[in-house]
């Protein structure tokens, strides 16, 4: 039974047209993977069909008391409440009916005729088993199972969400969603702040799911795990393809030829049918042929061109440095108040590669920029080459406050370069035309890691420290980070809770445990 209907589905974003008269039928408790490239329209389609943006055109429909839960990175939550708090609002109702149910037994106390306390009883009795069956007085250890499994217990239950990480906000959000077992669930990207051993949860627990969900991501192991279906945004279209991440792939990939070839086979016909009506039209002889002909291109279903892919050529400047210790940390103490961690010992030469690989919120982040000063230590040493050349990309975005679009944000990091060489620099990591002057906030989050990954390209570095780089990226992006990082011939630090592209990429591997 369809749960979604979506017919004649058009929207233009910023002038680009992301889908035409699209048309897509959801059933009840499939798995469905929603995938394109970075600026397909992916987060856009979801916000549609989740009613917080209005489509241009079309009709998007949901079958009658369907509870719908959308897991939106960017959505904004009440920082005044602790993290259990903020849990247990998954079941304000059930607190509700409970904090009902103990004041009618307060008001019992005054009430003298037997009949209307009985009456009473009974209604409380009744409240008390539906409390019961939804086993509101077990919520905690159900509350904890979910969160643990994320990796949130870790945070403390008591701490005030103002004092969390977006990343761990994020998290945070996620387990509520999983706790309101909505009917459908929209999940947008929601390993990018998850570990590997969270992940592996999340997926466990998204296969035992009998409801229905879509979830965007550019994980394509986790999308190959928990999906039985895929929605690709290709071509202004919306196409549903049966199977798993894998097995789509290689169903798009013809789709795509044939895609092409009848374009081309269209343009082909176009052609030839305007040189004929240009040669024919201004002869009486034949101007009534030329007309039908006409006719018949005016009514003629024009196929849209295939999407441009601006692909990504990553490329990292190295000036090796030919040293056995180009980082060292000798009982380092990382943390705020207090330390997050025992003492960290471990060293880099100048061509190591090392995955750092943690829990979520651990401290993988404050030990990265532990190292590069930007926080100081609570103990311990951090030893760095005098000529130690670091570049860095951080997890968490800012553009500062004056960053308009990725033009002006590059030229104002290097102001002595004319606009035509930002954007030379700038589309060989695929943010050409429009994207250049777009405002970044209206980018995708995988165009601004782009721009991002742009900025280091610039840097003559012997040392690269990446923090969660693949977040947002898509297929074809991150295929070309690890080819340049596996090119890079200088040191490397990675975050990342990509198990398949960290170990592309490096060759030692460092846990962080508490």
């Amino acid at each position: 039974m369809s749960i979604l209907e979506i017919k004649n589905l058009s929207h233009t974003y910023d002038g680009k047209p992301l889908f035409s008269d699209a048309n897509l039928a959801i059933n009840n408790g499939e798995h469905v993977g929603v995938v394109g490239l970075n600026g397909a329209g992916k987060t856009t389609f979801i916000n549609i069909i989740s009613g917080k943006l209005p489509q241009d055109e079309g009709e998007v429909k949901w079958s009658g008391g369907i509870k719908r839960g959308y897991l939106d990175q960017h959505a904004d939550i009440d920082r005044s409440q602790t993290v259990m708090e903020y849990l247990r609002d998954a079941f304000s109702d059930l607190y509700a009916d409970n904090a009902r149910m103990e004041q009618m037994y307060i008001d019992m106390a005054d009430i003298t005729d037997e009949a209307e306390l009985d009456r009473r009883i009974g209604k409380a009795n009744k409240i008390l088993e539906r409390l019961t069956d939804a086993g509101f007085f077990e919520l905690d250890a159900a509350i904890k199972k979910v969160a643990g499994g994320l990796g949130i217990g870790n945070l403390g239950y008591d701490t005030v969400i103002g004092t969390l990480s977006g990343g761990q906000r994020a998290k945070l959000m996620l387990a509520r969603l999983l706790l309101e077992k909505p009917d459908i669930m929209l999940l947008d990207e929601p390993t990018n702040f998850l570990d590997i051993e969270h992940i592996d949860w999340l997926t466990e627990y998204l296969n035992s799911v009998k409801g229905t969900f879509l979830v965007i991501s550019h994980d394509t192991d986790f999308l190959d795990k928990v999906t039985k279906f895929i929605v690709s945004i290709e071509n202004g279209s919306i196409r549903k393809y049966g199977g798993n991440y894998s097995s789509y792939i290689k169903q798009a990939e013809q789709n795509a030829k044939q895609y092409e070839e009848s374009y081309r086979r269209q343009q082909e016909e176009i052609k030839r049918m305007e040189d004929y009506i240009a040669r024919n039209k201004a002869r009486a002889a034949t101007a009534g042929m030329a007309n039908s002909r006409q006719k018949m291109l005016d009514r003629m279903e024009k196929i849209s061109k295939p999407s441009i892919v601006y692909d990504a050529e990553f490329s990292f400047p190295c000036e090796i440095l030919h040293t056995r210790e180009i980082l060292r940390c000798d009982n380092l103490l990382i943390g705020y108040d207090k330390p997050l961690l025992p003492p960290v010992n471990f060293g880099l030469d100048g061509e190591s590669k090392l995955w750092i690989r943690g829990t979520n919120g651990i401290g993988k982040t404050t030990l990265v920029k532990t190292l590069l000063g930007l926080l100081p230590p609570k103990g311990g040493s951090v030893y760095l080459h005098p000529f130690f050349r670091p570049g860095y990309v951080e997890q968490d975005f800012d553009f500062g406050a004056h960053a308009q679009n990725a033009l002006g944000y590059l030229g104002d990091l290097y102001p002595r370069l004319q606009p035509k060489q930002l954007r030379e620099k700038l589309a060989k990591t695929g943010i050409k035309n429009d994207l250049c002057t777009k405002p970044i906030k209206e980018l995708s989050g995988g165009e601004q890691v782009r721009v991002k990954l742009c900025v280091l390209m610039q840097k003559m570095t012997n040392i690269l420290l990446l923090d969660e780089p693949t977040n947002h990226l898509d297929v074809r992006a991150k295929e070309s980070l690890k080819k340049a990082l596996q090119e890079y011939k200088g040191a490397l630090l990675l975050v990342s809770h990509e198990r398949e592209f960290a170990e592309a990429v490096c060759d030692d591997i460092f846990d962080v445990k508490q």
